[in-house]
């Protein structure tokens, strides 16, 4: 029996609103304390069992039925980005540069949608683990859950995850077997001189001079080092140096990112970069420190698990299909998806005429999808612990 809007009418209009509360009060990773208390406060007001201050800032609630020892958890995003919001709404955020840009509040409210619907109807047999995560936004707080025992402290057989997706329209999802979401590495390469005055450059080696070549060359390395068979990106996102325009500066900085779906692919780009890097080096006469961190794996849904969640998305959407390439973006549900079998989800929110990306400031959740999602996590839970 899949659930239908009727069914959980009557949870939608306090969800909206719990939404745009948290939206008004977003937080940054790791410091989601009042999120997680309200999150936590929901979850006890259902009745459910509640696991609090996991991997810093985490919650867990915890709903069982029937006597099955199998079990599934299914998680949410809880943080904010450090963008300055654009969008005028009444409920605009209230903490200056802060704002929920990609969503994680609606994330939030159909998570707890889905909670609270389970929990009163109770049409699965097993564990479900609702997983509120905070730190999702580059600084790995599903890892730092894990480390802290999550799975321990919450057996979990497979784990499930939805985003909201502005390239979809609402009432739409998508997934895939194997990679979804790129594999995120950043790197900071710094080319020190000694600076020097601008009339008289033969003095002392330019790292602007050497920055201005290097970013010429990385941007030919996926082009020149990477079968035209395998996908990635390189990009530079930052070049800093210099404080006057008669100085030459000491040090200049260049910064960026790279995305890429295979480790091999991964470890081509960084050594090809470290190459480069040595090489306009020696020819300029500057000095080269790299920094390069591999701080998310690729999202890599298990076929089986991808195909199940395929089929409660169509119970629960008005179209549901496969996901035709994997998106370039990031996602740290990567390490739980290393952890334990499950999949990513894409739920489409995008209103009619509108296209809106995420991390843009005039972002705003679509409010309309949360009843989709919710009856897309019960779906995947009464597919999944069927009783």
């Amino acid at each position: 029996m899949s659930t239908t809007a009727s069914d959980i009418a009557d949870l939608i209009e306090p969800l909206v609103a719990f939404r745009r509360d948290i939206h008004a009060h977003p937080e940054l990773g790791f410091a989601e304390h009042r999120t997680s208390a309200k999150i936590a406060e929901a979850l006890r007001e259902i009745g459910l069992e509640v696991h609090a201050g996991i991997g810093g800032t985490g919650v867990v609630g915890v709903l069982r039925a029937g006597g099955s020892d199998r079990s599934l958890a299914l998680r949410a995003d809880m943080d904010a980005l450090p963008i300055r919001e654009e969008t005028g709404l009444a409920y605009a955020s209230r903490t200056a540069g802060v704002f929920h840009g990609c969503g994680h509040d609606g994330h939030v409210a159909m998570l707890l949608g889905a909670a609270r619907h389970l929990a009163r109807t109770r049409r699965f047999d097993g564990t479900v683990n609702f997983v509120f995560q905070p730190a999702e936004e580059g600084l790995g707080g599903a890892r730092a859950m894990i480390e802290a025992g999550l799975f321990d402290l919450c057996p979990t057989d497979q784990v499930y995850a939805l985003h909201n997706w502005p390239d979809l329209p609402a009432g739409t999802a998508q997934t895939r077997a194997g990679p979804i979401m790129a594999a995120a590495d950043k790197f900071e390469i710094s080319l020190e001189g000694r600076g020097g005055h601008a009339a008289m450059p033969h003095q002392t080696p330019d790292a602007i001079l050497a920055a201005s070549h290097l970013v010429t060359q990385l941007n030919s390395i996926v082009s020149r080092r990477i079968p035209p068979t395998s996908s990635a990106v390189l990009s530079v996102t930052k070049i800093e140096g210099g404080q006057s325009h008669n100085v030459l500066p000491a040090i200049v900085r260049v910064t960026g990112t790279v995305r890429s779906f295979e480790p091999e692919v991964q470890d081509t780009i960084e050594a090809a970069l470290r190459d480069v890097v040595a090489g306009v080096a020696t020819a300029h006469g500057v000095k080269p420190t790299i920094i390069y961190d591999r701080y998310y794996p690729a999202t890599i849904n298990h076929p089986e698990a991808a195909a199940e969640a395929l089929a409660a998305a169509r119970c629960a959407c008005c179209h549901a299909d496969t996901a035709p390439a994997p998106a370039f973006t990031s996602e740290d549900f990567a390490f739980m998806l290393q952890a334990r079998k499950g999949a990513y989800i894409w739920l489409g929110q995008a209103r009619e005429g509108e296209h809106v990306p995420l991390h843009h400031p005039a972002y705003d959740f679509n409010d309309a999808v949360i009843p989709t999602g919710i009856r897309l996590h019960a779906a995947i839970v009464e597919r999944l612990l069927a009783a």
